[in-house]
C-alpha cells in the first residue's frame, strides 16, 4: 500500500519525544511536512535534529509551544498556520489514588489532554473544509475504556476524547475532512517506563519489570508486551492517507487487544 502524503503539511503535538516523535517519522517518510512540538525550544531543537537523522529525506517544522494555553495555541497556528493533518498527541499521565485528585489537578489533565487538541481542531478545521480535504485526529488510550484505578483523571481525559472526536466528525460530515480518534494500548515510552517502575520494584531489570508490569497491572493484553511507538505510528499514518477516506467519527484500537471487546 503507497501511503503518499508528499505535498501534506502535518503537526504532532507533544512530538518531541515517544509517541510523538514516532509519528512525526512515519509522517515525514511518507512524505508530509511535518510540524514537531515541545514546550522548550532548546529541547525541542536537539529532537527535530534526531528526527532529522532518523529520517534524512523528511521536511521537519519545530512548533516551539506550551499548547496547553490559548497563547500557546495561537503561537502555533502564526508558526504552522495550513495544516492538513492534526495529530493531538499532547497528554499526560501519572498515578494518584483516586481520593487525592485535586481540583487543579482535575482542571490541569483536561486543559492539557483535552483542550489543547480541541483549541487546535477549532482552529484548522473551517481551512480543512475550505480545501475539501483534512485529517483530524486524538490519541485517545485503552485508559478510555478501562479506567485505571490509579489514575481516574488521565481516563476521564481520555474518554472526554472520544466525545470530542465524534462530535467533530458530524461538524465535518460530507466536507472531505476526517476526524478520528485512536485507542492506544501500553506503549512503551521513556514516560511508560518511568510509570511502570511507580508500580513495581525499581531494582528490577527492565525486561523483567515490563513483564511484571503487564502480568499484574495489564493482565487484559493480548499482545502480553508493550506496544513500540512505531506501531502506532504505522495506523496514524494510514488514517492520515488517502486510503482512510471513509474511516471518519471511529475510535480505532491500536491496542495490543486490551480492551476486552468485539466491537473497535
Amino acid at each position: 500500500m503507497n501511503l503518499d502524503l508528499d505535498g501534506r503539511t502535518a503537526l504532532v503535538t507533544g512530538s518531541s519525544q515517544g509517541i510523538g516523535a514516532a509519528i512525526a517519522a512515519g509522517l515525514a517518510r511518507a512524505g508530509a511536512r511535518v510540524g514537531v512540538n515541545g514546550r522548550d525550544a532548546g529541547r525541542l531543537e536537539r529532537s527535530v535534529e534526531e528526527l532529522r537523522t532518523a529520517v534524512p529525506e523528511g521536511d521537519f517544522v519545530p512548533v516551539a509551544a506550551d499548547l496547553a494555553t490559548e497563547q500557546g495555541a495561537d503561537r502555533a497556528v502564526g508558526t504552522l498556520p495550513d495544516v492538513d493533518i492534526l495529530v493531538n498527541n499532547l497528554g499526560v499521565f501519572g498515578a494518584v489514588p483516586a481520593l487525592e485528585i485535586s481540583d487543579d489537578e482535575w482542571r490541569r489533565y483536561f486543559e492539557i489532554n483535552v483542550l489543547s487538541g480541541v483549541r487546535l481542531t477549532r482552529a484548522h478545521l473551517p481551512r480543512m473544509r475550505e480545501r475539501g480535504w483534512g485529517r483530524v485526529m486524538y490519541i485517545a488510550s485503552d485508559s478510555a475504556v478501562v479506567i485505571p484505578a490509579e489514575m481516574i483523571h488521565y481516563g476521564m481525559s481520555k474518554t472526554a476524547l472520544l466525545a470530542v472526536s465524534r462530535g467533530f466528525a458530524k461538524e465535518a460530515a460530507g466536507s472531505g475532512v476526517t476526524v478520528n480518534s485512536v485507542i492506544v494500548g501500553p506503549t512503551r515510552t521513556e514516560g511508560v517506563e518511568d510509570f511502570v517502575y511507580q508500580l513495581v520494584d525499581r531494582d528490577l531489570p527492565w525486561d523483567e519489570a515490563q513483564r511484571v508490569f503487564m502480568r499484574e497491572h495489564r493482565p487484559q493484553s493480548l499482545l502480553q508486551r508493550l506496544i513500540e511507538p512505531e506501531e502506532i505510528a504505522n495506523l496514524v499514518v494510514y488514517l492520515a492517507s488517502p486510503q482512510a477516506s471513509a474511516t471518519t467519527g471511529a475510535a480505532v484500537r491500536v491496542d495490543g487487544g486490551y480492551v476486552d471487546s468485539i466491537l473497535p
